[in-house]
């Protein structure tokens, strides 16, 4: 059995070689023994969401399970073994989550190859069903492939990493390039969606897996579907408002465009040993963001990532070699002559065939001995707040019922308390509230500007009151009209107003009559010449022992001699309502 590694590559290679007889796609890949068992354990968990209501299973009945099936799809069970509970539907979930998945598992590959060999070439049976059973049951010993046989490195060498997180930043790697190869891939989606952190929990993930089961797609296309559909959608074509992945866009934006980055150097980089290294070195970019280089994360992306590749360069010179002697590989099949853009298709096909070789080999890896850091919900923490337990990232978090786990005494407690009335406490609004008479805040505090249709809140009293005039009825009007607080006053005062310039204009032309003098708010008549100030006092029968009353300031021109000698002071006519405003404003 020392050749069993030997004898699974060349299974693998003439499957590779003539896979198209079977399948449709070209990218197809293999889960090996640990990926066969966790599909089970997914698996064993929906089943028992569907009948016992929750998605949980234990460890010990996968591995009964796990038994059971290798020995039935092998064909070795007994002539009347004990069937497990719901084990039909198990199996069904088990083969319908590889088929969407477009994978197959080792077992499936074995019967594949004895359909597809050449009966002059290839031997007729490489492993029996018995080493093969062994070898995924993990009871062989088997020497390890190449690609764990390569050297470390010299600055790799001091560093020291737990066989646990070392297995699960590698399974990152080989996730990131597997979904390189094949998107429909369910598992490597689940396992690096939020490593590292971008905030894309279970809910984020029970979110793209109802798209992805809506549409009918795997759980990459329906993130990329929506993403290009946001991006690039007009407005009738983008997801709706109501989408439950608009939560989640940041985080499933940013994982879109580093895959985008991760296809765009495969594309662009025609030497696959160069463009191999350039994809790993981006992987180990984005784990090791953020650590110190003493983590354990650290070190072991830097040991996997010089691992990885070393053994892409081997591989590309093994394919360089085969290709240049006997001309057969496993290389797709070319694009066809009329296939359009010929450059983009025959870009990373040397790269793909190459990354391809590599998840073979990943594949075809022993079995982890320790099932339960496999399968464990305690796995090592790589990015964001949950681990890379598959079983724990295909759960969906656990719905509030509304049901208080607390005693019926404190619910009651805590009700009453939130309906008794709280005292409230007094506001200190300034160092002056002891001023304040009022209690409560007003409810308006806005402060409004009154406009030339609003009366002013403070009117002051004009500084004189001049009472001898002859429209004393109209100054009067006037006067009061200043002091009223209603529109309806205002528009009287108005009215007068407009009536007393009227009558201003008839009186300002006959000199035997006089003028009025300027009332205290600005808005006065004409005056006549100083000569005729002592007969307006005779006529009114002003005294002369009392006191002279003050002269109000009044807006006068500058008197500027005529040819005729006219000493007449000109005065400014006011408009309505503008003696109101300068007096208002002026406060």
């Amino acid at each position: 059995m020392e050749g069993i590694g030997d004898q699974l590559k060349l299974m693998v290679k003439t499957f590779r070689r003539e896979r198209h007889r079977v399948l449709q796609s070209e990218r197809t890949t293999i889960h090996g023994a640990d990926g066969m068992l966790m599909v089970l354990q997914v698996a064993m968990a929906e089943v028992n969401k569907k009948h016992g209501g929750e998605f949980k299973v234990a460890l010990s009945d996968v591995l009964m399970a796990w038994k059971h099936l290798l020995l039935d799809k092998l064909h070795l069970l007994p002539p009347s073994p004990a069937r497990l509970e719901n084990y039909d539907l198990i199996v069904e979930a088990y083969e319908s989550f590889l088929k969407r998945s477009n994978t197959i598992d080792l077992i499936d590959l074995l019967f594949m190859y004895k359909q597809l060999r050449l009966v002059d070439s290839d031997p007729e049976e490489p492993v029996s069903l018995i080493q093969l059973f062994e070898f995924l049951s993990g009871n062989v010993e088997v020497p390890e492939l190449p690609v764990s046989s390569v050297p470390s490195t010299p600055s790799g060498k001091g560093r020291s990493c737990s066989s646990q997180v070392k297995m699960a930043v590698r399974r990152v790697f080989c996730s990131y390039l597997n979904l390189l190869v094949n998107t429909k891939n369910d598992i490597a989606m689940a396992l690096i969606l939020d490593v590292p952190s971008r905030t894309l929990g279970r809910q984020a993930f029970t979110d793209i897996k109802h798209a992805a089961h809506n549409s009918n797609t795997s759980l990459f296309l329906a993130v990329t579907s929506f993403v290009r559909a946001l991006q690039l959608g007009g407005k009738g074509y983008a997801p709706a408002e109501s989408d439950p992945l608009r939560k989640h866009v940041k985080g499933l934006s940013d994982f879109v465009q580093f895959v985008d980055n991760l296809e765009e150097i495969l594309g662009e980089i025609p030497d696959p040993s160069v463009c191999g290294a350039r994809l790993v070195t981006a992987i180990r970019a984005v784990l090791v963001k953020g650590r110190s280089s003493g983590d354990a994360v650290y070190a072991a992306a830097e040991e996997t990532a010089q691992e990885l590749k070393e053994r892409i360069c081997q591989l590309h010179q093994i394919q360089k070699q085969s290709a240049n002697g006997s001309g057969t590989g496993i290389s797709p099949a070319r694009p066809k002559v009329y296939a359009v853009n010929h450059a983009t298709a025959y870009g990373g096909r040397d790269t793909v065939k190459v990354l391809m070789a590599l998840l073979d080999e990943e594949a075809l890896t022993p079995p982890c001995q320790s099932k339960a850091d496999l399968l464990s919900e305690d796995q090592p923490v790589l990015g964001g707040a949950e681990g890379t337990c598959v079983l724990t990232l295909f759960r969906s978090p656990e719905v509030s019922t509304g049901c208080s786990p607390e005693p019926l005494k404190n619910r009651v407690q805590s009700r009453l308390d939130l309906l008794k009335p709280k005292v409230r406490e007094r506001v200190i609004r300034s160092q002056f509230a002891c001023t304040y008479n009022d209690e409560e805040l007003p409810l308006n505090r806005v402060l409004d500007f009154p406009s030339t249709s609003q009366v002013p809140t403070c009117v002051h009293p004009p500084k004189a009151k001049t009472t001898t005039s002859v429209n004393d009825g109209c100054s009067s009007d006037v006067e009061d009209s200043t002091k009223a607080k209603s529109s309806e006053c205002t528009n009287k005062a108005r009215g007068e107003i407009q009536r007393g310039a009227a009558l201003e204009q008839r009186s300002g032309n006959a000199p035997k009559q006089g003028a009025s003098l300027v009332n205290g708010k600005g808005t006065g008549f004409q005056m006549q010449s100083r000569g005729n100030k002592r007969k307006q006092l005779d006529q009114h029968g002003g005294s002369e022992n009392e006191p002279p009353e003050k002269k109000q300031p009044t807006r006068t021109s500058v008197k500027m001699p005529g040819k005729n000698g006219s000493k007449a002071l000109s005065k400014k006519k006011l408009i309505a309502g503008q003696g109101k405003l300068t007096s208002f404003f002026r406060v």
